[in-house]
Formats: C-alpha cells, structure tokens, sequence
C-alpha cells in the first residue's frame, strides 16, 4: 500500500471514532453549547499536542537512561531514532505527565482563556476535545504500521483496542483536570491553581497506571484494565453533573 493511502486510511482510522465519542460527549452541554470553530481548534490543538510530545518523550526516555550527554550532538529527529532504539527504558509516569501537560498547555494556548469559557463545565468540554484530538493522530500512529503491512484485520483490532480503551483513558484523564478547573471556577487565582496542580497530578498518575497495566500485562487481563477505565467513565458522568451544580457565591 503505498504511504498516501496508508496515511489516509490509518488517519480516517484514528480520526473518525474520535469524533463519535466528541459527539457523545458534547451532548453534556447541550443547553449551552460551544462554538463550532472552537471545538474544532480544541480538537486540531489536541493533533499538536501529539507533535510536541513524541520528541519530548523521547527525550525523557533517554534522560531516565542516562543517556542525555550524548543528545547535545544529536538533531532533534536523531534524538527520536537513538532514543527509541533504547531497550528496557519505560518512564512510563513521566511519559504521561508529558501527555497530560502538553494537552493541557495546548488548551490554555487555544481556547481555555477565551470569554466562550464562561460557565465551569465548559473547561471538562474543551480539555476533553482536546484529548480526543490527542487520541485520534495518535491512534492514527499505531495504525500506520499494520496498515502498511497490508494487514487489514491488524490494523481493525488496533483500532478497536484504542477506541475502547486509549482514546478513553486520555478523555478521562483530561476531564479530570477540567473537573478540578470547574470546581474552582469562580474562586480566587490561588486556589485555582492549587486545584489545578491536583487535577494534573490524579491525570497524570490515572494514565500512567493504565499504561503501566498494558504494558506490563502483555495483554494480559487487558478486560480488567478496560472494566476499570469504562467504570471510570461511568464516575466522569457524575463529574459533569457535579460540575454543572458549581456556581458563583454571592458575598452577602
């Protein structure tokens, strides 16, 4: 299969079930909804955040091995190819603080500072688009291998762990950090940035024992691990209702 079509059916492949789930989710604020453009923006600033966290990845994996002396000789797609080829490195927490802070910097940088953000459960929307966007190139990523190979049925079972597992591991880690943002909506910069801090903290430690869990099971008990994140699903829901109960007090 030549690249051009492999590119174009593994993005299809990472895009498409990305946005069913963005459908799913934005029925929670259909009362007030967001602007088409800027869900979008979210969703594409998600596709960046990918940009920016293979390299840095890398680079993490190569500073957790020692490595990082020799990078300062390296171009930037040398240090991805050295680091990746190094065995037996997972810092597989700090991989997903990477993720969770390149999702929400990018979120900060395209739409959480707008004036379309103006009621607590519209920062759980956008970082969950965000993450969504993130999940959608990812995937897009790991089916490029297997579709290059021409295996079709590879390429479907990829696709399907990620949409039942990946893609909502990334929606719920991120809804968190918007939860702890709505929580705070309307206190003072002090007490939402601790509350921030906490948010992005329980993510990153959320995603990092997923990973952990996948990686070191080998796929094995892979439908405990999938149980769990649907369950916390199930609790992300109740966050929306939650989030949409903060209100602003009114000083008497």
């Amino acid at each position: 299969m030549e690249f051009s079509s492999t590119f174009f059916f593994a993005f299809l492949g990472g895009v498409l079930p990305a946005l069913l789930w963005l459908w799913f989710f934005l029925k929670e604020d259909s009362a007030r909804p967001e602007p088409k453009w800027l869900i979008l923006a979210s969703f594409l600033a998600g596709m960046v955040a990918v940009v920016l966290a293979l390299p840095t990845e890398m680079l993490a994996k190569c500073i957790a091995a020692g490595t990082w002396p020799a990078l300062f000789n390296t171009t930037p797609f040398e240090t991805v190819a050295y680091c990746g080829s190094l065995p037996g490195v997972q810092p597989i927490f700090l991989w997903a603080a990477i993720e969770e802070l390149l999702k929400y910097f990018v979120a900060i940088v395209v739409v959480l500072w707008r004036r379309a953000v103006d009621e607590p459960i519209d920062s759980m929307i956008y970082l969950i688009t965000v993450a969504l966007g993130f999940a959608a190139l990812e995937t897009s990523l790991f089916l490029m291998g297997p579709l290059d190979r021409g295996d079709i049925a590879g390429g479907i079972f990829v696709g399907n762990l990620r949409f039942m597992g990946a893609a909502l591991i990334h929606t719920l880690s991120s809804a968190v950090v918007g939860f702890f943002i709505a929580l705070t909506f309307y206190r003072a910069f002090w007490v939402q940035c601790a509350s921030l801090c906490i948010g992005l903290f329980l993510s990153a430690v959320l995603h990092a024992l997923f990973n952990h869990h996948i990686i070191s099971n080998s796929g094995e008990n892979m439908a405990i691990v999938f149980f769990v994140v649907w369950l916390g699903i199930v609790v992300l829901f109740l966050l929306f209702e939650k989030a949409k109960r903060v209100h602003r007090i009114i000083q008497p």
